[in-house]
């Protein structure tokens, strides 16, 4: 069994995804939906997904719920909401109640784009953290790499909440530099409440050139750092796709990982997204 632990679905003709008029993108300006990866998925050997957020829109988290509520593929949602509202506790518990509400398991924002450094540590975002670790969701972290330090310090500010790292906190693979975000890194997987997703690395590196020999220090890195245990595979599909199909990042995710052991390879591409998520 595989656990896909990120992906993403959206539909122009339903909200436009205002991020995708970035340079390069214009190939993932059309539908992608559960229609389309369940084909690709089952044929990778992938059996239950995760779903996560897109945009900071308080309607699509409903509407992904509903999803998983009729679609088996999807085992979890990672919806959003806004951390900031005084009532945040309140609608976490209005989230669970809606059709589809038991598949809620975290809660992510792109603070990759938000222009305040210390978003995660303004006091009125501390509170929306409080708030989702009291609800028993995780929370995912959609940063760059000059942005692990604050996700540091906030993940040691709130020791009952588990951190999910996106994408590896989006090392710098096309450049090959790696000294300052593999420090990072160590540095956030020194805190026992913290996961990350073995995701995005193909994104990150040349999407025409780049091969799996590109993408292993770092995955190196991450396995070092985390350990299989605190490891989860995740296509990033449809992102993915700029650079790599479904199954060949599926694939090379495995031939990165194919020195781990049995039992390892199971945590990273099945049991820990699992637990953490509680699938």
């Amino acid at each position: 069994m595989t656990v896909d632990a990120h992906h993403h679905v959206w539909d122009l003709s339903v909200r436009d995804q205002d991020w995708l008029g970035g340079p390069g993108l214009r190939p993932l300006r059309r539908d992608f939906t559960l229609a389309d990866l369940a084909p690709e998925a089952r044929a990778a050997g992938v059996d239950r997904t995760v779903l996560v957020q897109t945009v900071t829109v308080a309607e699509e988290t409903p509407e992904f719920l509903a999803l998983a509520a009729t679609h088996e593929l999807v085992a979890g949602v990672v919806g959003w909401t806004d951390l900031t509202r005084p009532d945040v506790g309140d609608e976490l518990a209005r989230l669970r109640e809606l059709p589809g509400g038991r598949h809620l398991k975290g809660i992510r924002h792109q603070v990759q784009g938000e222009p305040d450094p210390q978003w995660l540590l303004r006091p009125d975002v501390r509170r929306g953290l409080a708030a989702v670790a009291d609800a028993g969701l995780v929370y995912d972290l959609l940063v760059r790499d000059h942005q692990l330090p604050v996700c540091v310090r906030a993940a040691a500010a709130h020791p009952g909440l588990t951190f999910v790292l996106d994408h590896l906190g989006k090392p710098p693979v096309a450049s090959g530099a790696r000294a300052s975000w593999e420090a990072d890194l160590r540095a956030l997987a020194a805190l026992p409440n913290t996961v990350a997703k073995l995701s995005g690395l193909v994104t990150e590196a040349d999407p025409a050139t780049w091969t799996a020999d590109d993408l292993r220090p770092y995955a190196d890195a991450a396995l070092g750092a985390f350990g299989p245990h605190r490891l989860m595979f995740g296509s990033d599909w449809p992102v993915c796709t700029l650079a790599a199909g479904y199954g060949q990042v599926l694939d090379t995710a495995r031939r990165l990982t194919g020195h781990l052991s049995a039992e390892e390879s199971t945590q990273v591409f099945e049991a820990t997204a699992t637990r953490v998520y509680g699938l």
